[in-house]
């Protein structure tokens, strides 16, 4: 997207909501948390490493209460910058996830220089006219399976500038492209089934295999991707046929001016040579993306050399030259900046609640709720407190390692397995996650899509209702078998 459109005053307009911003939005939640740490006690649990975890575990019964460090104004005027690295130790915190989101942007505004996504959406739906709505359930599906088999997050934020222009030009809105991304990975960490960031770490922590449980998470996996793909897919032909039922209706027309790119003038759907060899790089260059993740354990700092190899490998291609690569890039990369600001603000909640020490306190209070509960109470009181636990600590291997130890084995008393404990847990993460402003990839997802998050629940709201009830029914059934 060129710096010119973004800067255009009459689609910023046409974007405005009344709504705070995420930035806003992140900075209230930072002041907020550190409040707490002026009201609720500091405590923490002992830790000893675990070798099958790889990490440090709190060690049950062994939680006390200790000085208590309530974060003031300094704190918070860190926080953004902790939430990239520790100002004291320089521990990276989130800075690498920021830094490739800015290299993401760089590649696709290189993409962009090519013309190839132009031509190629226009082609796309040429060739899917009349049945472009089965394209939703079809990537809600592969993103799913992204989630579940590796947790997929972070990663989906390199999917959003791509999918986005596809899914408008096919008729539907922003929110459309976004909830086909967000939602489908996030149902996919919910019904995780081998996600060795969620279902392996926590199945560990609870001292069980984490083939345990497994056909239960697949139900959940299974039914919660066909009520999620029905559910957007209602919505989609709805607003197709009728766009001012859109939610963000107000805000197609600029929607359309910054994703398509003057797409609506495009007269030839035909690639180039050129093009199309830019494509199979690009399309290349995703697949070596899942590949390093999910087999080579790559991370954000790899991820982030990929795209910038491949940037420079089309830009040669392409015969851009000197200037207009690095120009296409650097303008790429300033319109995610705004992303990558997001980002680190959102750690920043995190790492106050940290500092605070009130993360151990909270789970100590959980531990003494739930003992001696009869089977049902236990298993849906469990997952309402990791639901409330979620938006403190987003992070699904965080929360595992800091609460699995503890609630665990309380499911022994209750006559509740572990296993099921842990599908509680990672069912509550994961349906916190596509609404929690504290998660960098729900925030990030939005601000590439210009979605305003009052927009997004308001879009959502019911379809957290109806998996709430689904998973509820799906745990309730396994505490009795």
């Amino acid at each position: 997207m060129s710096d010119e459109k973004l800067t255009s005053p009459k689609p910023e307009e046409d974007l405005a909501t009344r709504f705070p911003t995420a930035y806003s939005i992140l900075f209230l939640l930072i002041i907020l948390v550190a409040a707490l740490t002026w009201i609720i006690p500091a405590g923490q649990y002992e830790r000893t490493m675990n070798e099958e975890v790889g990490r440090e575990i709190a060690v049950p019964g062994t939680y006390v209460t200790v000085d208590s460090n309530p974060q003031g104004f300094v704190d918070v005027m860190l926080a953004p910058t902790a939430g990239f690295y520790d100002p004291d130790s320089y521990v990276a915190n989130a800075i690498d996830v920021a830094l490739f989101v800015l290299f993401l942007g760089g590649f696709l505004g290189v993409i962009n220089a090519t013309g190839a996504i132009d031509t190629g959406i226009r082609n796309v739906m040429h060739r899917l006219e009349g049945r472009e709505i089965w394209m939703i359930p079809i990537l809600m599906t592969l993103f799913a399976l992204g989630g579940t088999t590796y947790g997929m997050a972070e990663e989906t934020l390199a999917f959003y500038a791509i999918l986005i222009p596809i899914i408008i030009a096919a008729g539907y809105d922003a929110i459309t492209g976004v909830a086909v991304i967000l939602i489908g990975a996030g149902i996919g960490v919910l019904g995780s089934t081998i996600n060795p960031f969620a279902t392996v770490i926590a199945s560990n922590a609870a001292d069980i295999p984490f083939t345990e449980g497994i056909v239960l998470r697949l139900v959940l996996l299974i039914g919660g991707l066909v009520i999620c793909s029905v559910y957007v897919m209602r919505y989609a032909k709805r607003i197709k046929l009728d766009p001012a039922r859109s939610v963000v209706a107000r805000q197609q027309d600029a929607h359309r001016k910054l994703f398509l790119q003057g797409h609506d003038e495009l007269e030839n759907f035909d690639l180039s040579g050129t093009q199309k060899i830019t494509l199979v790089i690009f399309a290349l260059t995703f697949i070596a993306m899942i590949w390093g993740v999910s087999s080579q354990g790559w991370w954000m700092a790899r991820m982030g050399a990929l795209f910038f190899g491949s940037a420079i490998v089309i830009g040669i291609i392409a015969r851009l030259g000197e200037k207009k690569l690095t120009s296409s890039f650097v303008d790429g990369a300033r319109d995610l900046l705004g992303v990558a600001l997001v980002v680190g603000l959102a750690r920043g909640i995190v790492v106050i609640m940290e500092q605070g020490m009130i993360a151990d306190t909270i789970l100590h209070s959980a531990e003494s709720t739930l003992g001696g509960l009869p089977e049902l109470t236990f298993i849906n009181l469990m997952f309402w407190i990791e639901v409330g636990m979620s938006f403190f600590v987003p992070s699904s291997s965080g929360l595992a390692v800091l609460s699995m130890p503890i609630l665990a084995p309380l499911g022994d008393f209750a006559d509740v397995g572990r296993d099921l404990v842990v599908t509680a847990y990672q069912s509550a993460n994961g349906l916190v996650n596509l609404i929690n402003p504290t998660f960098a990839v729900v925030v990030g997802g939005l601000a590439i899509g210009r979605i305003s998050y009052d927009r997004w629940l308001v879009f959502i709201w019911p379809l957290l209702l109806i998996l709430t009830v689904f998973i509820s029914a799906v745990i309730s059934i396994g505490a009795f078998l």
